[in-house]
């Protein structure tokens, strides 16, 4: 259990480090204040993580899965690239001013926006313990159907906090040209949550009648 949780925090750091590198290495300097703020928030929620997720979710999250759906495989593999390419064009936008000028309160709206999502993604993990990085029935851990907190109003929140904060990150860098990246991961992610429900409602016990009670997958009154 501690090789995986251990695993999971050097997952995370690295993650972290890398994007702070792209940032500053397109962004061809380290004086980006609005870049510097970004990472303070990101920073900050994963400090505040390590404080309230349940240790085995994070042993969980850091297990290396033989179960996961192959179709989950590759969503999540496709989705690395505009996830790391979000801060490679926001940095390069800030270099070569495509964007133009944009108001303090635009960008800070958008770390208001990320921080927002951020803790909506905390919440979930908070709520379901089985709040796996990949789509897996995990009968090794008892699966069963999360009801609570936010799980009341839509049924993968997780999926919001994360969507939210994806297209925040360009507001708040202060760029334009970064959404398109952010849309289509955003678009990647709307379909894992079709095949995610989909697969909960074939395989897993008492989802289907959740699923009749809370009848949206991510935002109320609309889907």
């Amino acid at each position: 259990m501690k090789k995986n949780i251990i695993r999971r925090f050097a997952h995370v750091i690295v993650s972290f480090i890398i994007t702070g590198i792209l940032l500053f290495l397109s962004a061809g300097t380290i004086h980006w204040l609005w870049a510097w703020l970004f990472l303070g928030i990101c920073l900050l929620v994963l400090v505040f993580n390590f404080f309230v997720m349940p240790r085995d979710l994070i042993e969980e999250r850091g297990k290396v899965k033989k179960d996961t759906k192959h179709w989950d495989k590759v969503l999540t593999s496709l989705a690395i690239i505009p996830f790391f390419l979000i801060y490679a064009c926001c940095g390069l936008d800030y270099r070569f001013g495509w964007t133009g000028e944009i108001t303090a309160a635009y960008k800070v709206s958008g770390l208001v926006l990320t921080f927002t999502g951020y803790m909506i993604f905390t919440w979930a993990m908070t709520c379901n313990k089985f709040f796996s990085t990949e789509v897996r029935l995990q009968t090794d851990r008892g699966h069963y159907v999360a009801t609570g907190g936010p799980y009341r109003w839509v049924r993968h929140p997780g999926y919001v906090g994360y969507c939210l904060t994806t297209l925040a990150t360009p507001l708040a860098l202060g760029t334009l040209w970064g959404l398109t990246f952010a849309v289509i991961i955003v678009a990647i992610f709307i379909y894992r949550t079709y095949r995610e429900d989909n697969t909960l409602h074939e395989e897993l016990p008492g989802y289907a009648e959740y699923a009749e009670r809370v009848k949206y997958r991510l935002i109320p009154y609309v889907w």
